[in-house]
């Protein structure tokens, strides 16, 4: 939608072509329903790729400061909830009629609900075969997203037509997503379900691991949260990943020289920095009894608790997939697009944009900001008169 309407601005004949029976049911279903449709700190670092420095154009060119002056000729309001996430103060409904009233505005005609059945290739643009008959284009973009959350009819379109034309696609796969355990292995946390605590993931110990500082939450089956859903963009798929359940406290420190004089139980002292329960569950699997006194514990024992809580090594055996995943990784190679106009280098007039793209974003409204930026460099990297409608499926 804002791709259509941007171009339809400029005067050029654009069909809109849509495979879903409900509009834009992503935005509708983000942010709980309230959207987070951009971070007001988005730069190029936020994004996960072969090649993140690639979104730097787009993002810059257009920002999150212009998608709010967007929202602001439309009278809606908003407010940052979490390191410069934004959220609509009202419903997710919002976003979608100030996109939708972009289109009425530049006479975008729609096509929805309406499958694409083939895309041919021909002289002078394109030719698509649709459940409405057959449509030609001199242009035509592939705003078709990636497969995370099925449920919405999301699918591998865009990706088959990259493939068809013979663009290298990044091997896809779930990110933002929960993380699961061996059935086994997991069978000693599962009575944690339900805990939330803020801790420090990462992908390693040495320098080049990426971590972040995020709440996470223990589930029957693994680990969710902000802070797994984060890592999960990083993590390869086979190698184990570190956490720190108490980020902010050098943990051995504290529980050995503050210790003298102390007449309190570990499992109190302990409970002040981390929920009850699992606080017990880490006693228990140091073999130290809930009801020792915290002076009387030697030091040894206080740094292996520490270490074991600071230095959490998880195994996952995998994630939730797609059905549970808040986006795509990987996608059309970047290395076939044109970084300022998404122009494929292979075949002329053919664009991609948004989540097709191998361009993830980092949880918190990144996807959002990259989807309006792409398609506005998009729109404006088509500065050649269309002899014929642009398709924008």
């Amino acid at each position: 939608m804002m791709c259509a309407a941007q171009l339809g601005a400029k005067g050029y004949k654009v069909r809109l072509i849509d495979h879903a029976h409900k509009l834009a049911e992503k935005i509708r279903i983000s942010g709980g329903g309230r959207c987070n449709f951009t971070n007001i700190g988005a730069t190029w670092e936020n994004y996960v790729s072969k090649n993140p420095r690639f979104a730097r154009y787009a993002l810059n060119e257009y920002t999150p400061q212009d998608f709010l002056s967007l929202l602001k000729s439309y009278g809606v309001t908003w407010h940052e909830k979490h390191r410069g996430q934004l959220f609509c103060d009202e419903s997710s409904e919002v976003i979608i009629h100030v996109l939708f009233q972009e289109c009425q505005k530049r006479k975008v005609k729609w096509h929805m609900p309406c499958s694409v059945l083939s895309v041919q290739q021909y002289d002078e643009g394109f030719i698509l075969d649709t459940s409405e008959g057959l449509f030609q284009a001199s242009h035509l973009v592939m705003a078709t997203g990636g497969m995370a959350a099925p449920a919405i009819k999301s699918t591998d379109f865009g990706l088959g037509i990259a493939r068809q034309f013979g663009l290298k696609v990044v091997e896809p796969r779930p990110a933002l997503v929960p993380l699961i355990f061996d059935g086994e292995e997991w069978a000693a946390y599962r009575e944690l379900a339900g805990i939330s605590l803020e801790a420090c993931i990462a992908t390693g110990l040495d320098k080049k691991a990426v971590s972040f500082i995020e709440d996470i939450l223990f589930t029957h089956k693994g680990l969710s949260g902000p802070g797994i859903l984060q890592i999960s963009s990083y993590w390869d798929g086979h190698s184990p990943l570190y956490l720190n359940l108490c980020p902010d406290k050098d943990l051995a420190k504290v529980l050995t020289e503050q210790k003298q004089g102390s007449k309190q139980q570990l499992l109190t002292v302990l409970s002040h920095y981390l929920p009850k329960r699992l606080a017990e569950h880490f006693l228990q699997q140091q073999g130290l009894k809930e009801t020792l006194n915290w002076a009387e514990v030697p030091d040894k024992q206080l740094r292996q608790l520490a270490l074991a809580i600071q230095s959490w090594q998880i195994q996952p055996k995998g994630t939730a997939g797609y059905k549970k995943a808040e986006a795509m990784r990987g996608g059309v190679d970047t290395a076939e697009l044109n970084q300022k106009t998404m122009e494929s280098k292979k075949v002329p007039q053919l664009y991609f944009i948004g989540e097709v793209v191998d361009i993830t974003g980092w949880l918190g409204g990144y996807n959002f900001q990259w989807a309006w930026s792409s398609a506005v460099a998009c729109a404006r990297g088509i500065g050649v008169s269309a002899r014929y409608s642009i398709n924008v499926t």
